[in-house]
């Protein structure tokens, strides 16, 4: 039996600015749907009122989803016509309701040793938030949040 694809898909509240951070989190690239949106609107198939502009007045500026962005690992390919990765990928999707308990899944980013400290304090940089640090005895690491306050580890 062949192993189904899958991505991550995190309900958010601002989806841009979570692929934004997790691109740079994670070194990972944003997805660049803008074709696939311009050929849909072009089609009359979407209404622009389901479009965005992605990071407006940056030389990055393009069209997106609304409520919807990506990210994707830059070694795993693309799908050229839409723009989306086929490979290793994270999915932001805004929702009307707002983060209000623990995640039940998250994300575990593992550093080279010894630099997981420099690593914290970059994606402080990022916007992330030191919620704890934990030493037990079978390891350690640090619980930090993203921006919209989803925890994640990093080791």
């Amino acid at each position: 039996m062949t192993a189904l694809h899958w991505k991550l898909v995190i309900d958010c509240a601002d989806p841009h600015a979570q692929a934004a951070f997790w691109a740079a989190a994670l070194r990972y690239e944003e997805e660049d749907h803008s074709a696939l949106v311009e050929r849909l609107l072009k089609a009359g198939a979407v209404p622009a009122g389901e479009t965005a502009t992605v990071h407006p007045g940056t030389p990055g500026e393009r069209l997106g989803w609304r409520t919807l962005a990506a990210v994707s690992h830059p070694d795993d390919p693309r799908d050229p016509a839409t723009g989306a990765g086929t490979g290793r990928r994270i999915l932001f999707q805004r929702v009307p309701e707002a983060k209000t308990v623990k995640n039940r899944l998250h994300l575990d980013i593992h550093t080279e040793p010894g630099t997981r400290d420099t690593e914290v304090a970059r994606l402080e940089g990022l916007g992330a938030i030191v919620l704890r640090r934990v030493a037990e005895q079978g390891g350690s690491w640090v619980v930090m949040s993203d921006p919209e306050g989803n925890e994640f580890c990093v080791q």
